[in-house]
């Protein structure tokens, strides 16, 4: 079936072409090696352009089931895949610092040939910011905990020898040799919604990944998604920085009704992202029940489209 794509500007922004949509999977670490390696060979060979899984020590209501570290996820992923970029969808700071962190990450980039995308936020709340025995911080604080993360996470992957103090980190002459593959460190995908995790995307950011801000219907979630857009616009701005040097990745299943509905249903989300300038978009693999359940055949024949919903 053929799918005119639409309008090639953005409605709300008629100097802003559409580029080429990159469109990539989340595969939950919630099954052994010996099942979920098919899930992420699979995703390569189909063509999608990014792989990405939680970074979480347990999740929600999946956290009385199997789950699995994420670091170690990508590495295994990394030996059986060859093309696809690979990615934390988001890091988290509830549990990681730094300087081990930027250890890891290294590893990851080192074992994948270059091609892992770090994407970090400000850590949620739930089981992630209880289970070590801290207690749920407040969102301005995770905030603060957040800038803190990303900028001395950036100072230890670029420079070696790394000494810096904080309220929430520090470190005192951190390595990174050998460095990371990609020069002068990964790309780093920050989640932000709030003006000062935007104002952190502006200075640190090869890339920024939003859920939305919720709403009850598909149009109100679609609303929020634009006018999150919109105020990223106004961070760059703000920052100096030309908004093309920004790489936008919106994260569909946050939206009230699943992406992989159906294939159809699928193709129009990738089309609406791409009209409010995003760049990259992400669905999950169906899973059987709960979150995200849905049908594998339905990703199969979306999969089936991705050079057409990858044209611009």
């Amino acid at each position: 079936m053929h799918r005119q794509r639409a309008d090639r500007t953005n409605p709300s922004d008629p100097t802003r072409t559409l580029t080429i949509m990159r469109i990539g999977i989340v595969i939950l670490p919630d099954q052994r090696w010996s099942e979920s390696q098919r899930r992420w060979r699979q995703a390569d060979e189909w063509g999608f352009d990014h792989a990405w899984t939680y970074d979480h020590l347990g999740w929600r209501d999946l956290v009385d089931g199997p789950w699995f570290d994420s670091m170690t996820t990508l590495t295994a992923a990394a030996t059986v895949t060859s093309r696809i970029r690979l990615g934390t969808l988001v890091a988290s700071p509830n549990f990681r610092h730094p300087a081990a962190f930027a250890r890891q990450v290294t590893a990851v980039d080192d074992v994948s040939g270059g091609r892992l995308l770090l994407g970090i936020g400000a850590g949620g709340i739930g089981f992630d910011a209880t289970v070590l025995g801290g207690e749920t911080l407040p969102p301005r604080q995770r905030v603060d905990r957040f800038g803190e993360f990303v900028e001395l996470l950036d100072l230890v992957l670029r420079e070696d020898g790394t000494t810096w103090r904080g309220d929430w980190f520090a470190a005192v002459d951190a390595r990174n040799n050998p460095g990371c593959v990609q020069q002068p460190r990964v790309p780093f995908v920050l989640a932000a919604n709030g003006p000062r995790s935007m104002r952190l995307v502006a200075r640190f950011g090869q890339g920024w990944v939003t859920t939305g801000a919720g709403g009850d219907d598909l149009e109100s979630w679609w609303s929020s998604v634009a006018e999150l857009s919109a105020r990223m616009d106004k961070a760059l701005g703000e920052a100096g920085r030309d908004p093309a040097t920004l790489d936008r990745y919106l994260s569909l299943d946050s939206a009230p009704v699943f992406s992989l509905s159906s294939a159809d249903f699928f193709a129009e989300q990738v089309d609406r992202a791409a009209r409010l300038g995003f760049t990259d978009v992400a669905t999950h693999w169906p899973r059987a029940t709960s979150w995200y359940a849905g049908d594998e055949a339905v990703l199969v024949e979306a999969a089936g489209l991705l050079p057409e919903l990858r044209r611009a």
